[in-house]
C-alpha cells in the first residue's frame, strides 16, 4: 500500500502540486488524468522520489524507491549503451541476476544496437522491459502507449492485466481513454494540481464525458470551419 498524505510541491510561486492525498493499494490499477500541465509527471515523479516535497508519502517498504519502476514519458539513455546493455544495468542496480536477456526480449528490440538511436516507441518499449525484470512491486508508467505501434499497445495491456494479478501497484496515466478503460480500477482527475474527480469502473464513462467537455468545450467553434 501506499499512502500519499497533504502531498504538495511547488516552484517558485506556482503550485505544481496542491495538498494531495491517495491510497494506492497492492493488485490494483490506478489511471491519473489531467490536461498538460495538470501535474502528473510531478506527481509521479514525487512518488518515485526525484522530486523534494511538502507532505508524506507513507508505504509497506522502507524506501519506496528501491521497489519502484518508474517509465518517464521520454526515457533518457546514454550515447553509447547498446539495448542489452541498458537492462542489464537497470537489473545489476537492483542486484537481480538475469538469464538469457534476448530470450526476455518480448518487443523483439535490437538489443546489440545503442539505444540513443532507437525510435521513441523502441526507447519506450525497452525502459518498460528494464523496469520489469527489476522485479519491481510498484510500477509508474507515464504515457506508456504514446509512440507505440497497435501490436506493442496490445501486449503491454496484458502486461499491466498481468501485474496486476501478480498484486503489484500499477499507476499510469494515458492520453487514450480507452487504455485506462480497459486496465484500471480507480482513475483519479488531477486539475491544477488538485484531485478533482476520483470515479471507479463504473463511473468511468461520466468521466470520460467530463474530459470531453473540459477539453473540447467551444473551442471547434472558436475556428469558424466553413
Amino acid at each position: 500500500m501506499i499512502s500519499i498524505e497533504n502531498l504538495s510541491k511547488e516552484y517558485g510561486q506556482k503550485k505544481a502540486l496542491d495538498a494531495i492525498n491517495i491510497t494506492f493499494e497492492k493488485g490494483k490499477v490506478y489511471g491519473i488524468v489531467g490536461e498538460n500541465g495538470a501535474g502528473k509527471t510531478t506527481l509521479f515523479r514525487c512518488i518515485a522520489g526525484i522530486e523534494n516535497y511538502s507532505g508524506q508519502i507513507i508505504s509497506d517498504f522502507d524506501k519506496l524507491k528501491d521497489f519502484l519502476g518508474l517509465l518517464p514519458t521520454e526515457p533518457f539513455f546514454f550515447s553509447k549503451i547498446t539495448g542489452k546493455e541498458y537492462i542489464r544495468l537497470l537489473a545489476n542496480a537492483r542486484r537481480v541476476k538475469l538469464g538469457s536477456i534476448e530470450a526476455k526480449n518480448i518487443f523483439d528490440l535490437p538489443l546489440n544496437q545503442y539505444a540513443a538511436t532507437y525510435s521513441t516507441g523502441m526507447k519506450k518499449k525497452l525502459a518498460l522491459t528494464a523496469i520489469l525484470l527489476q522485479k519491481n512491486e510498484v510500477f509508474i508508467l507515464d504515457e506508456p502507449f504514446n509512440g507505440v505501434d497497435i501490436q506493442s499497445n496490445l501486449l503491454i495491456t496484458e502486461l499491466i492485466k498481468k501485474l496486476k494479478t501478480l498484486q503489484k501497484t500499477i499507476i499510469i496515466t494515458s492520453h487514450i481513454f480507452a487504455t485506462l478503460s480497459a486496465t484500471c480500477d480507480e482513475i483519479f482527475l488531477l486539475k491544477a494540481g488538485k484531485i478533482d474527480k476520483n470515479l471507479a469502473r463504473d463511473e468511468f464513462s461520466h468521466l470520460e464525458a467530463t474530459m470531453k467537455d473540459i477539453t473540447i468545450g467551444n473551442r471547434i467553434e472558436q475556428l469558424g470551419l466553413k
